[in-house]
């Protein structure tokens, strides 16, 4: 990765959960599954994070951890005129304020915290799910459309923790267009 642009982003949750809460329980509503909103969490290249639900399964290889902009979330309760939404509940590993994810989408990046650098590619768009009408407010599933983060995969081993962080990019972001829905084209991606 030839990276050029810097940006300051803080670390606010990292989401480890051994089990799916959503997945295939239309009927049934959430499951109570152990979630963790970690301090730290190892993430391991081609892999994802240790101790969560998508680490190691190939169908996930590519898409293993998800990142999403807290001001997603802030502008989305807004806009629904909820909340404030508590992140935890979007599923997603890593939430980060100022973080201009979507320009990621096919690029690979870093994310710098306490020392550690991983490496890692966005590969897709992080859809949201209609569980988010129900764990939300109605209307967060639409709302959440072109600004529900980023799958990644890990292409380094190493540790991210909570607090400030730098995030390195090979293109140019726009931090106060974070919370923007964005419309992502699928030519953007590899």
């Amino acid at each position: 990765m030839t990276a050029s642009y810097r940006y300051d982003v803080e670390i606010l949750h990292l989401l480890v959960s051994p089990a799916h809460a959503y997945f295939g329980r239309a009927r049934d509503g959430a499951a109570q599954v152990p979630t963790t909103d970690a301090e730290q969490v190892e993430l391991v290249a081609g892999k994802g994070i240790v101790g969560d639900r998508f680490f190691g399964k190939a169908a996930h290889m590519d898409a293993a951890v998800t990142l999403l902009s807290i001001e997603a979330i802030e502008a989305m309760a807004e806009e629904l005129g909820a909340g404030p939404f508590d992140p935890l509940l979007t599923r997603r590993n890593v939430v980060l304020r100022g973080a201009h994810l979507a320009p990621l989408l096919g690029e690979e990046f870093a994310l710098e915290s306490r020392g550690d650098v991983v490496r890692i590619r966005a590969g897709r768009p992080a859809h949201p799910c209609a569980w988010m009408d129900r764990m939300l407010a109605p209307g967060a599933h639409a709302a959440m459309r072109g600004r529900g983060g980023v799958r990644c995969q890990p292409l380094s081993t190493g540790l991210l923790s909570r607090g400030p962080a730098v995030l390195v990019s090979p293109v140019p972001l726009d931090p106060g267009q974070a919370g923007v829905p964005t419309l992502l084209r699928p030519s953007r991606l590899p």
